[in-house]
């Protein structure tokens, strides 16, 4: 259950920072015979997206290591601002906040791993998944209820967007342009 505290500090969010392996997946790698590596990404992620698009949310995403199925998948969701092999991720995400022009006080950063905790540190919506490291828990202000790779950041976005009163009408602004 969200606090009010947090519920206050979502209300400022203009951009939503989101790791790959262990968000956006359940963090398993899997590697075929021939060397191909797949991962399995949650719809709901894509629908909150989508959702963020419509709000004009930012969103990026941040991982410590190259995959070609991350970089598909961002494609697929028009993500244009997806990094990948950057371990060290908060001098990376103090430059995506320059890119984008946005403040780290206006930044939800979620994460699952040790190697997030120094992005956490200058963020004011440092987020967590059930499925993340202790120290990574402990170090967040909430911990989503969905696991990584199953809708954990559809989640925060449905939280922010309900923070800003804005969640019906961003969805009755979608079923207008798909119905």
């Amino acid at each position: 259950m969200a606090n009010n505290n947090f519920i206050k500090k979502l209300k400022e969010i203009d951009l939503v920072v989101s790791d790959v392996d262990g968000v956006l997946t359940d963090g398993a790698i899997y590697i075929s015979a021939s060397g191909e590596e797949t991962k399995k990404f949650c719809i709901e992620d894509g629908t909150g997206v989508a959702l963020a698009k419509y709000a004009n949310l930012k969103l990026a995403f941040l991982s410590g290591r190259y995959s070609k199925a991350t970089s598909i998948r961002a494609k697929e969701l028009q993500i244009e601002n997806c990094f990948q092999g950057f371990l060290n991720k908060r001098d990376k995400l103090i430059e995506i906040c320059k890119k984008l022009n946005v403040s780290l006080n206006r930044v939800a950063y979620i994460g699952d791993g040790l190697v997030d905790i120094p992005a956490f540190e200058i963020v004011s919506c440092p987020i967590s998944v059930p499925n993340a490291h202790i120290a990574v828990k402990e170090n967040s202000i909430y911990t989503t209820n969905a696991h990584g790779g199953e809708g954990a950041l559809y989640e925060v976005i449905e939280l922010i967007l309900n923070s800003k009163n804005i969640y019906e009408n961003i969805i009755d602004k979608m079923k207008k342009d798909v119905y």
